[in-house]
């Protein structure tokens, strides 16, 4: 990981929201950035602990940090 202080350019607040639709929302929002944009997700679903990295590897995409922020995990992620 690297440059966990990037300044997401979208914040994506999917607290709440049940497996698949975090990582549903995640990937529609990185289709929609340009190359070297930052995103934030937040959410409460503990698979997404699971499916948003899944995701971004599969994407291509790096994922710069994780963490768990009261009730919620928060990922930043980078468009490759």
């Amino acid at each position: 990981m690297t440059d966990p202080d990037a300044k997401p350019a979208l914040a994506l607040d999917l607290r709440g929201l049940k497996c698949p639709m975090p990582a549903l929302r995640t990937r529609k929002a990185l289709a929609g950035l340009a190359p070297g944009t930052a995103l934030q997700v937040r959410a409460t679903d503990p698979m997404a602990a699971i499916d948003i990295p899944h995701l971004v590897r599969e994407l291509g995409d790096e994922l710069l940090a994780s963490a768990r922020e009261e009730d919620a995990l928060v990922f930043l992620i980078r468009k490759a």
